[in-house]
């Protein structure tokens, strides 16, 4: 991508959000438990429990993602039980009914694993990330700022909850055993036909070659001062670990004291790990550096996906591949 493209990404800059609510003091969440929970009934909004959970990451491995992995019953799970639901052929009411339920453990693999932390896992360099974009532009790279947030990007879980399910673990120590979801085996999704992005629903929906629906992740669409540009484009290409141009003459709330700036590749960049150029000027499908908002808040037009959603996508999409964004 040169330089001229990447300047026009800046239309994209995330949004602040509150932190996800935490699991309710007293509440038992191990493997075991986890792993052995059965269907609880009912599931109201904001729940957070150990089949909740167990759901959350079915999801995740049938490539109907809620996001971050929180364990929370929210708005980000509803919407991936309804896509779940819609393709396959089930009642579509974003419930974990008994249908939903047995459908989803029709996978019968763990939900939770043991995992060894890696040499590699801990190398870092692991550096705070400055806010200021002029702060930003003078470091060497935008890597993760610590290593919790490095193994919950990993294994897709909120570092919070990492914390929650590995109790005394030193998670900067090679060698440690810690439980975590079981993400990394999955199988990756055919090639895409089409990529439909629903405003309404805060989704993003890859279609495959037969017109069926065969993935969906949750979605930033942009805000009332940034719409989502409605209607049909394509892919124009595909950046992974893309610099940032930042130019604040594109940003309607930038700081009138900003001066563009060229902010360095990596997972704490503000446009993330890839950048889906589309046919329409200035937008694109990217990451975030901070994918506990996805869904939650607004962005600058384009549609923003946690890191390893995007990542995902990139490798099921081509130069050419549909996309249809609708209300």
């Amino acid at each position: 991508m040169n330089s001229a493209k990447l300047a026009l990404i800046a239309a994209c800059l995330v949004s602040a959000a509150a932190a996800p609510s935490s699991f309710a003091a007293g509440v038992p969440l191990t493997i075991d438990a986890v792993n052995s929970a059965e269907q609880l009934k009912p599931v109201g909004a904001g729940k957070k429990n150990a089949s909740v959970l167990r759901a959350q990451i079915l999801l995740d491995r049938a490539h109907f993602s809620s996001g971050e992995i929180d364990g929370a019953y929210g708005s980000n799970m509803r919407q991936a039980l309804a896509g779940y639901q819609r393709k396959n052929g089930l009642d579509v009411n974003a419930t974990i009914n008994t249908a939903t339920w047995a459908a989803l453990n029709a996978d019968t693999a763990a939900a939770l694993v043991p995992y060894t932390i890696l040499d590699s896992d801990v190398a870092g360099p692991f550096n705070p990330v400055p806010e200021g974009m002029a702060d930003k532009a003078n470091m060497a790279t935008l890597g993760f700022s610590s290593i919790d947030e490095a193994l919950g990007e990993k294994f897709h879980i909120s570092p919070g909850l990492m914390k929650r399910l590995n109790p005394g673990k030193d998670l900067m120590r090679a060698g440690e055993e810690i439980i975590v979801p079981n993400v990394l085996d999955t199988e990756p999704l055919p090639k895409a036909r089409k990529i439909i992005v629903d405003k309404s629903d805060g989704t993003l929906t890859l279609i495959d070659t037969e017109g069926n629906i065969m993935a969906q992740y949750p979605a930033t669409t942009g805000s009332a001062h940034d719409p989502l540009p409605l209607g049909a484009w394509k892919v124009k290409g595909i950046s992974h670990n893309p610099v940032f141009r930042y130019n604040p003459k594109l940003f309607w709330d930038a700081n009138s004291a900003d001066k563009k700036a060229t902010i360095p590749a990596g997972p704490n960049n503000p446009v993330g790990v890839a950048w889906v150029d589309l046919t329409k000027e200035h937008y694109g499908i990217h990451g975030t550096p901070t994918p506990s908002t996805i869904g939650k808040t607004q962005s600058h037009g384009c549609i923003r996906l946690t890191n390893w959603d995007v990542m995902s996508v990139t490798l099921s999409v081509s130069t050419g591949t549909e996309v249809l964004l609708q209300e």
